[in-house]
């Protein structure tokens, strides 16, 4: 599944295992590959359990052309789906979870393609119709949270996760112009992240960075650590640089050896769970809007407003999907 699927020339399908290769990912055609009848898939009816998060697609494919990435050839242009169509599915899920995390390639870009509602008015449109559940932002980019967005992140606590996370790649101008990341800066990031962060008393933030990107020199790494020590990130997802045969930056000069890469990221990870460390001890001992996410070890998994896991023992749980927590 996915955007390898998508791309595939024949050579996924003719492996020995391999039943079906279904492009994207949708699950009706999952579904229809795997030989299961499909009907409204968000309609069905779902088992109590200890899972309440759900995810809601709100669009597919993307405009952009980074250079790291296959994501523009396997899945296409910025399709959005209609609000309705939305609001529809998101009362259906509602039904069942707490909370409903938007999902979808490039979801700052929803209803760009037809001069259709915002992101941030799309949100205004599920909070209004679906008041019960919290609502959470899968990845979206800093320089696309519009004052509509913001508002609500600000405002709407209890509607709207207070976690944001924000792709950032680089901390180096120059790596992001080789990336193909054209509508941001590391100023323009650093400058709408610290806005937000003045606002919000509690603030989850992550972000996507690439360890050794064709190119980069010592002192590009050296802009990506000291933007990331700068602002107030509570997690980071680091990504080693591996070529990908359709993506352009596999013919960039420059490429790095597997050793300076593997060192880069290393570094980067390290300042990642330290950030990781310090935020959860300022916020041990605080409650937290929490909502039930499933199991671990034996224990219950709740991931508060701001994304951090807290673990219960299941005798201390009365089976409400969403209530308050202390972080531990």
């Amino acid at each position: 599944m996915g955007c390898a699927a998508a791309l595939d020339d024949g050579s996924i399908a003719a492996l020995p295992s391999v039943h079906a290769v279904v492009a994207n990912a949708e699950p009706a055609e999952v579904l229809r590959a795997a030989g299961v009848e499909v009907r409204a898939l968000h309609a069905a009816p779902r088992p109590a359990g200890t899972k309440s998060r759900a995810l809601l697609k709100i669009q597919d494919g993307c405009d952009e052309h980074c250079t790291f990435c296959a994501t523009t050839l396997a899945r296409g242009a910025n399709r959005s789906r209609p609000v309705d169509d939305l609001i529809e599915e998101a009362r259906a899920l509602a039904e069942h979870h707490a909370e409903i995390v938007l999902t979808g390639v490039h979801i700052g870009t929803y209803g760009r393609e037809a001069r259709t509602p915002s992101l941030g008015e799309l949100l205004e449109s599920l909070i209004a119709a679906v008041p019960s559940v919290r609502f959470r932002l899968s990845s979206v980019e800093a320089t696309e949270v519009d004052d509509t967005l913001a508002g609500l992140l600000i405002e709407a606590p209890r509607h709207l996760a207070a976690h944001l996370h924000a792709p950032l790649q680089s901390g180096s101008n120059r790596v992001l112009k080789r990336m193909g990341r054209h509508w941001y800066t590391a100023e323009s990031y650093q400058a709408r992240i610290e806005w937000l962060a003045e606002r919000l008393p509690i603030l989850g933030l992550g972000a996507d960075v690439i360890a050794g990107f064709p190119g980069e020199t010592d002192e590009d790494h050296s802009a990506s650590i000291a933007l990331l020590r700068a602002l107030p990130f509570t997690y980071l997802h680091v990504f080693p640089f591996s070529v990908r045969p359709d993506a352009a930056a596999a013919r960039l000069p420059g490429q790095l050896p597997p050793v300076v890469i593997r060192d880069r990221a290393r570094e980067l990870r390290e300042l990642g769970q330290a950030k990781a460390a310090e935020y959860r001890a300022h916020r041990r001992g605080q409650t937290a809007d929490g909502v039930v996410s499933g199991r671990q070890q034996g224990r219950l998994e709740v991931m508060t407003e701001d994304y951090l896991s807290v673990y219960l023992d299941t005798d201390q749980w009365d089976g409400r999907p969403r209530f308050e927590v202390t972080v531990n």
